[in-house]
């Protein structure tokens, strides 16, 4: 497929000239004016731009302007007279890529398009690989190499740019904010607002103002106009957490907006139309709620267009390190302590604690260690006693840092560390290096362990 060239001159010569001399190795288009040339990048996918600086009645610095504000702009290349240099090195400052003086000399001038075609392949590459950079930085912070970590960040990445309506089920602290951040800012419109309400925070009154708005005298001590929450987030997105909590009435008027894309403020006749990306979160099953009567179910169809599932962290363990990692160099930055390791027994502590709190009680524990500790190290009598005192584990033993089970699970930290270890080749394809990444070891500690443990 050849590339395109708009060729825009008010001489006809020069015009069929330049086509004659470039058409097999462009698909040439050409104008009369910038008003036709105009239309035609609107219309076409053109990547070269040929413009004379003076198009009769019109400008060829105008026609300049209106191309490069485009979402896909030419290279723009300015033709002009000897005499008007000046000025084509003024439409240069403005955003043309070069000029050529008239008479045209056509080997100069096919080479400037050659130029001009290579660099907007690379500048075409350079965002591209911009935005696969940024995508990844905006991912940075869903950290987990498991399987179901793994397809979570799959569907955030294949639903984000679409405007689908997103519900996200889990438990307390397994990430479901951190996901609704990434949806909005992987959504194509991260420079508008991602507007947050907790739901569960708000009574019923409340929360219908809260996210609608009112109008003066809409009830007593509404002594102004309220701007709600959805219009707020018009052109960007609502994050609606615990929606499972929302009241009956509250439910209509939202099922309202997810089909009309309309509302009305409390004590207001006038709809209002807007364009938002709703994504709603839960630690209930809606369809439970459905069942038992106290959630609409047309409602629920509406939310549930796409679901992403966050996995509790007890059925993640491979995660924990790369978590507990994280969160180290977090909390050893906020608090001005220098990063220090875990003990063997404070990871042993760490993957054999069932973490009812899930991610953000990790969180929680590291970095209570991070400010408790001050050895070279994170041990277990650094973190929380509850994590130690569990009646699976019971308590710990001596100040050593070494801990005894009074009634010992059915493993010994060998046997959990060979079970990681061998979790861990699996999902590297036996990729030893990279095992080593998701265990949080150096290579050559993994390969002493696997000798060790006999793997």
């Amino acid at each position: 497929m050849l590339p395109s060239l708009l060729i825009v001159d008010d001489e006809r010569a020069t015009r069929e000239g330049l086509r004659s001399a470039f058409e097999e190795q462009f698909d040439v288009y050409t104008a009369v004016g910038s008003t036709e040339a105009l239309k035609i990048l609107k219309s076409e996918p053109i990547e070269l731009l040929l413009t004379d600086l003076r198009l009769g009645a019109e400008s060829g610095m105008d026609l300049l302007a209106s191309a490069l504000a485009l979402a896909e702009p030419p290279v723009a290349i300015m033709m002009t007279a000897y005499g008007s240099v000046d000025t084509a090195v003024e439409a240069m400052r403005r955003g043309a890529w070069h000029f050529v003086t008239k008479p045209l000399n056509l080997d100069e001038v096919e080479m400037l398009l050659k130029r001009a075609l290579r660099s907007r392949s690379l500048e075409s590459e350079n965002r591209q690989l911009t935005r696969q950079v940024q995508q990844s930085h905006k991912l940075d912070r869903l950290i987990g190499k498991s399987p179901a970590m793994k397809a979570v960040t799959e569907l955030i990445q294949q639903v984000a740019p679409t405007r689908a309506t997103v519900l996200i089920e889990g438990e307390s602290g397994t990430g479901k904010e951190v996901v609704a951040h990434t949806l909005h800012h992987l959504s194509g419109r991260p420079a508008a607002k991602l507007v947050i309400v907790h739901c569960a925070a708000l009574s019923p009154q409340l929360l219908e103002s809260e996210l609608f708005g009112h109008e003066k005298g809409a009830f007593t001590g509404a002594a102004q106009r309220r701007i709600g929450r959805f219009e707020q987030a018009d052109g960007g997105s609502i994050f609606l957490d615990e929606i499972g909590e929302i009241d009956p009435a509250t439910q209509v008027k939202l099922l309202r907006v997810l089909s009309e894309r309309s509302f009305e403020r409390v004590g207001s006749n006038t709809p209002i139309k807007i364009d938002v990306r709703v994504i709603a979160a839960t630690n209930k099953s809606l369809r439970g709620l459905v069942d038992a009567g106290s959630f609409r179910e047309d409602l629920f169809f509406r939310l549930n267009v796409v679901k992403i599932q966050m996995p509790p962290l007890r059925s993640r363990r491979e995660d924990i390190v790369l978590l507990a990692n994280s969160f180290l160099q977090e909390f050893a930055s906020d608090n001005q302590r220098p990063l220090k390791p875990l003990s063997d027994n404070a990871l042993h502590a760490l993957l054999t604690y069932d973490w009812p709190g899930n991610v953000r009680e990790l969180r929680t524990v590291i970095e209570h260690g991070v400010v408790m500790s001050n050895d070279a190290v994170i041990d277990t009598r650094h973190l929380p006693q509850f994590l130690l005192t569990t009646p699976e584990r019971g308590t710990q033993s001596a100040p050593s840092g070494k801990m005894a089970l009074e009634n010992p699970p059915a493993f010994n930290l060998h046997a959990l560390e060979a079970d990681a270890i061998r979790s861990a080749l699996s999902a590297a394809h036996g990729n030893r290096t990279h095992a080593a990444d998701l265990l949080g070891f150096s290579r050559r500690t993994l390969q002493r362990k696997l000798k060790d443990l006999h793997l």
